[in-house]
């Protein structure tokens, strides 16, 4: 069944912003990439060059980027170029996975060292930006072999963990603000007011993609990421999945959110493949069945997925990042941001 939905909904799917190259997109790839590697199956890999290819041009040019942007988030489907690198050979797909590394390296960073978010969030540390850039960077530097970029990417997420930790719960702040600017943040702290799941579940989900890539030089962030597993996995609802306000089961209008439990699930699987947990057992097949309902006419449908969430103005709406702020955003069915997590959770139970 799972195989059916994602390769139903890989033929249906509609570029996220029109065609522009983006993050959300490459959520879907990354799905892709990781069934295609998991089974081996052609489908999985057609519909990738179906989707990504009008999106590369032949010197490497990617349709709606533009590197001074300074946008984190467009750095993250960049995992798919060097795929489709190392399988085809294409110089197409290297010169533009080179151009987003040429990105990152005058991206802005705060004064300890870590990417901003995006150059219109000066000075912010957002735990969705270390899943959007650092697992590229490392890959593309190890292509490259580049070992500086490694130990430098590897610092950051150091830094960004000791600075984003609450030591109390041992959870991670959505976004930090080093100057102390933003209305969302607490002039004392420069953190956000509350513990987003999806937030966190991007963080789980890169500390366990960089622990694939990096093996034995993981070592100083590996207590931090057990930690951090077995925290998300004591908070999960009993007979249920992962609130949408991670820790507060209390707070009115909490609900069972489908796109961080996918990412959490996600992220136990490939840490207990690494030898980072022991808990994922069983999880996988809970949480899908939470997630996915029929439809009518046939097929499944993804349900209970948080559309957005982030932080200051945006339109006419100021996102003060309080507990209360993210039960005002929509719930939708099918989103990228949660259907590929699933997915990419899916592909790890295929072998």
């Amino acid at each position: 069944m799972l195989a059916e939905f994602l390769d139903d909904y890989a033929r249906r799917y509609q570029p996220y912003k029109g065609g522009k190259w983006c993050y959300e997109d490459g959520c879907l790839y990354r799905a892709l990439e990781l069934w295609h590697v998991e089974t081996g199956e052609a489908r999985w890999l057609d519909h990738l060059h179906r989707l990504a290819d009008p999106q590369i041009g032949p010197e490497g040019d990617l349709l709606g980027y533009g590197l001074s942007d300074y946008n984190i988030d467009n750095i993250l489907p960049g995992r798919t170029l060097l795929y489709l690198y190392g399988l085809t050979g294409e110089a197409r797909y290297r010169k533009a996975a080179d151009l987003l590394a040429r990105q990152l390296q005058t991206h802005p960073r705060t004064q300890s060292g870590v990417y901003w978010h995006k150059h219109r969030y000066p000075w912010q540390i957002w735990l969705d930006g270390l899943y959007m850039g650092q697992p590229f960077r490392i890959a593309h530097a190890q292509l490259s072999g580049d070992e500086a970029d490694v130990a430098d990417s590897l610092a950051q997420l150091s830094t960004a963990l000791d600075t984003l930790i609450d030591p109390a719960s041992g959870l991670y702040w959505h976004a930090y603000d080093e100057a102390r600017e933003q209305p969302w943040a607490d002039p004392g702290t420069g953190f956000n007011k509350a513990f987003w799941a999806r937030a966190i579940g991007w963080l789980a989900m890169a500390l366990v993609e960089v622990a694939d890539l990096v093996g034995e030089d993981f070592a100083p962030l590996r207590a931090r990421t057990v930690a951090l597993l077995e925290k998300i996995a004591a908070l999960r609802v009993a007979d249920g999945i992962w609130l949408q306000v991670i820790d507060r089961p209390d707070l009115e209008g909490n609900y069972q959110e489908t796109s961080a439990s996918a990412m959490f699930t996600y992220a136990l699987l490939r840490g207990a493949r690494l030898g980072l947990t022991d808990i994922a057992d069983g999880l996988a097949p809970m949480v899908m069945d939470k997630a996915l309902r029929p439809k009518a006419g046939g097929g499944h449908e993804m349900v209970e997925i948080c559309e957005v969430a982030g932080l200051g103005w945006y339109e006419d709406r100021f996102r003060d990042g309080s507990p209360e702020y993210y039960l005002t955003e929509a719930r939708v069915k099918d989103d990228i941001k949660g259907v590929a997590p699933l997915m990419m959770a899916a592909a790890l139970m295929q072998r």
